[in-house]
């Protein structure tokens, strides 16, 4: 019987599952649900309960889903909305109680260390590049070349929080869009430095390639490497940004949940390649979970 290991991770936004054997490495299962952990941390430092219960629920499911793999490992990390709020003891306590899985809350910078070895490894990229992992409520911008990291920094926005902050109408106004971009600029600028490429992650990135590439239903294995110029990010978020968000919802490759905050997503990868000054970034399908799956298996 083949070595099975399972990685959850839980991230300010959604939640994912990912079940692979480990010798050979094949990733046999992937679900992910938008349960917005993250929602109204950054004010409240605090997780709302009814969140938690969705997050419960959630980890109920993938309990299931992986005890009928006959996993031997499960190996459960907690993001940016754990990082902050002063409740996660009490979430992560209810976890593995009721559902037995015990979560490891890691850092940011181990956080971007991880999707960085994941995506470097997954695409064969030896040149100077920076991966930049979009989250729900933290982004990492990590610098290497090929497995080698030289840099990581974790900047505590990402598209729940910024949507929050920033886009209090629906379809947002231009002076709230203004506003975000100004202040992705400044933070971005803090943190550039030159690269050879871009490398982007994060369900926001994957989803308008998807919607690039009518990818419909989703396919990682289609997406992982796919390329996205300047001038189509650019398309996608106007284009996304001048509709309300039901109008969003009628693009069949966004999910539901995702439609409120995908225009601030799209805004920090269509802002760092202006920064960047570059014409495209690689999409990496790999992020957090596989970085998970492939260390369990000793390959990053």
């Amino acid at each position: 019987m083949k070595d099975v290991v399972a990685a959850i991770d839980i991230g300010s936004y959604s939640i994912r599952l990912g079940i692979a054997t480990k010798e050979p490495f094949e990733v046999i299962f992937e679900k992910g649900n938008i349960v917005e952990l993250g929602t109204g941390v950054k004010e409240t430092c605090l997780i709302k309960e009814e969140k938690i219960k969705e997050a419960l629920e959630t980890l109920r499911d993938f309990k299931n889903i992986i005890d009928s793999y006959n996993a031997s490992n499960i190996i459960a990390v907690g993001t940016e909305a754990l990082r902050r709020a002063k409740n996660a003891d009490e979430f992560t306590k209810k976890v593995k109680e009721e559902i037995g899985i015990d979560i490891n809350i890691i850092s940011g910078e181990e956080e971007g260390e991880l999707s960085f070895k994941a995506s470097s490894f997954s695409l064969g990229l030896k040149k100077d590049i920076v991966v930049i992992d979009q989250g729900g409520g933290s982004t990492e911008f990590v610098y290497g070349k090929a497995s080698n990291i030289k840099s990581i920094n974790s900047i505590p926005f990402g598209i729940v929080s910024l949507t929050e902050e920033f886009f209090k109408h629906d379809p947002p106004t231009d002076e709230e869009i203004k506003a975000l971009f100004d202040f992705l600029e400044k933070s971005i600028k803090q943190v550039l430095k030159p690269v050879d490429s871009i490398v982007g992650i994060g369900g926001t990135i994957t989803t308008i390639a998807a919607l690039h590439y009518s990818v419909y239903p989703y396919n990682g294995k289609i997406i992982h490497g796919k390329i996205l110029s300047f001038d189509a990010l650019e398309k996608w978020f106007w284009k996304l940004a001048k509709i309300p968000i039901e109008e969003r919802k009628k693009y069949k490759e966004i999910e539901d949940k995702r439609a409120k905050a995908i225009v601030s997503g799209i805004g920090i990868f269509y802002k760092a390649l202006e920064l960047f000054e570059k014409d495209y970034l690689i999409i990496s399908d790999f992020g957090l979970k596989h970085a998970i799956l492939l260390k369990a298996a000793g390959l990053i």
